[in-house]
């Protein structure tokens, strides 16, 4: 067990993910990081190798935490639907959520919640505006299986699919600032720069850097 960990650690670290990287990106060094949704812990992991962040995370599920704590990381079990709740406000200097938020059940109160607990939120998530999505509605009128939305309907986690059209509207209702969006094509490598309709036709998934609305960080 000790071993296949050790290999899953490695191939994470020289394998990392290009959403991951860019979400390393936005982290400013050495700041208070709450990964909720943290999986495996290969983000957190990421940020401190190379943005030395004093990192926690909350996962859902006990196999997730018992992997990230193997790895010498400061998860624990909880529900970003129920928990969030209970930090205090500005605990972190960045709240993530990462491919997690279609997964909740909640998502704008889950956002709330990261807004007041983070003094900045990122986020990233699956387009269900993309082109081949809209394809396979269109030509077999059936739920879409692509390489970001794999799973079938009947067994997948996510409940409340969006596009990045509805991002930025729910953005606009907790009154949140976009302080920068990326998307990425269906590859995961590439960046869709241009205007935000093509972004939500040609965008597979997309990463969202936010902040409050408000006066509280000045």
């Amino acid at each position: 067990m000790a071993l296949a960990l050790e290999n899953e650690r490695r191939e994470g670290a020289a394998n990392p993910r290009r959403d991951h990287l860019l979400i390393a990106e936005l982290v400013a060094r050495g700041s208070r990081v709450l990964d909720v949704g943290c999986e495996d812990g290969a983000l957190l992991q990421l940020l401190a190798a190379t943005r030395s962040v004093r990192g926690r995370g909350v996962e859902i599920s006990r196999r997730g935490v018992n992997i990230c704590v193997a790895k010498g990381l400061s998860v624990i079990q909880g529900d970003a639907d129920r928990d969030l709740v209970d930090y205090p406000d500005d605990a972190f200097d960045y709240a993530i959520l990462s491919q997690t938020i279609q997964a909740t059940r909640q998502p704008r109160h889950v956002l709330e919640q990261l807004l007041r607990i983070g003094r900045r939120v990122i986020v990233s998530f699956p387009n269900f505006g993309h082109w081949r999505i809209r394809l396979q509605f269109l030509l077999r009128g059936r739920m879409p299986v692509t390489r970001n939305l794999p799973y079938t309907w009947y067994d997948t986690p996510n409940i409340h699919f969006c596009t990045i059209k509805d991002f930025y509207a729910l953005c606009d209702v907790v009154e949140a600032r976009v302080e920068r969006a990326i998307t990425l094509d269906s590859s995961g490598r590439r960046e869709v720069r241009a205007p935000r309709f093509v972004q939500n036709l040609l965008g597979a998934q997309a990463i969202f850097l936010l902040s409050r609305n408000d006066t509280r960080d000045n």
